[in-house]
């Protein structure tokens, strides 16, 4: 049966100005390790092995230590730069859900401008680290990630339209591709492809989750697939997605520096998410079958990465 989780306060919800402090304490009482949860350091790390991925893959396993050293430490701090201004922005937003309200900025324990500028503080010192240590190409893609992570996604779509996952995915799909262009110092067919099986990988990964929190989503007055148009269009919606991702990542093989070892693990994994998206149709606990989703999808990722990384070996 189709399940549609809505709020009756979405609309007015929304609609509320993007910036508009939310309440705060008089006398903030964070610690070190709040403004490291604002940083988001999972998700940071999380993409700086794809960002070494792409940079040992484009090298064939030769990069220059002080190369591999200033691109990681650039990339996190634009990566970090996103995540704290998203946590800026969206804190009006967290204190409505369950799984956030508990964060330093909702809960009061950080002061939101001072998140703001650690913020910005971070895009200028990663943006210079990568513009003068590595190239200016990687330094552009930097900003445009951030650009369409902070604006386009979570200023304005994330709040308004169900498309906000198709932008989430093109600045989720842009730390692989700095670092291909951080060796390579151009957008040839490598790069282009892997920002295709990023852009492809990011909606299905996040749509598994956005299922699993629809009821949450939808309290907070985000409008997700999932809570707009109930979990079987966002189960086909997957489905499309990961169809498309295995063809891609089958063509990744003419990469230069790809081999084998990948071709086969890409199909067997592409094809294994394919049939645990279709087999989303059959289950008779969604929430359970959506939490099997994105568990695979990282571990899909995280294959695949190290296979990337370890080719040249083989």
């Amino acid at each position: 049966m189709e399940q549609t989780v809505q709020s009756s306060s979405t609309a007015s919800r929304v609609s509320n100005p993007v910036m508009e402090p939310g309440p705060l304490s008089e006398t903030p009482t964070g610690t070190w390790r709040d403004f490291v949860t604002v940083t988001k350091i999972g998700i940071t790390l999380a993409n700086m092995m794809t960002v070494f991925a792409g940079l040992w893959l484009a090298s064939d396993g030769q990069a220059a230590g002080d190369l591999i050293f200033y691109t990681l430490i650039g990339t996190a701090l634009v990566i970090m730069a996103g995540t704290c201004l998203n946590n800026y922005i969206d804190r009006d937003l967290d204190k409505n859900m369950e799984r956030t309200q508990k964060r330093a900025l909702p809960s009061g324990r950080l002061n939101a401008t001072h998140v703001l500028w650690l913020g910005v503080g971070f895009a200028l010192v990663g943006t210079l680290i990568l513009t003068f240590l590595v190239n200016a190409l990687t330094a552009f893609l930097g900003l445009i990630g951030l650009f369409v992570y902070v604006v386009m996604y979570t200023m304005w779509l994330k709040r308004s339209s169900t498309t906000s996952t198709v932008w989430g995915g093109i600045s989720g799909a842009v730390p692989i591709v700095m670092g291909w262009t951080a060796f390579s110092g151009t957008m040839d067919f490598g790069a282009w492809m892997l920002f295709l099986w990023m852009f492809l990988w990011q909606p299905p990964h996040f749509l598994a989750l956005a299922i699993r929190r629809a009821e949450d989503y939808g309290k907070a007055g985000i409008p997700l697939l999932p809570v707009v148009k109930g979990f079987d269009v966002t189960k086909r919606h997957m489905i499309r997605y990961v169809s498309a991702m295995v063809p891609v990542s089958f063509l990744m093989y003419l990469i230069p520096n790809m081999g084998y070892t990948y071709l086969i693990a890409s199909l067997i994994l592409g094809f294994g998410w394919l049939g645990l998206s279709i087999a989303g149709f059959v289950a008779k606990d969604t929430i359970k079958w959506s939490r099997i989703s994105f568990v695979y999808s990282l571990i899909y990722l995280t294959v695949l990465s190290i296979v990337m990384i370890v080719e040249p070996y083989l």
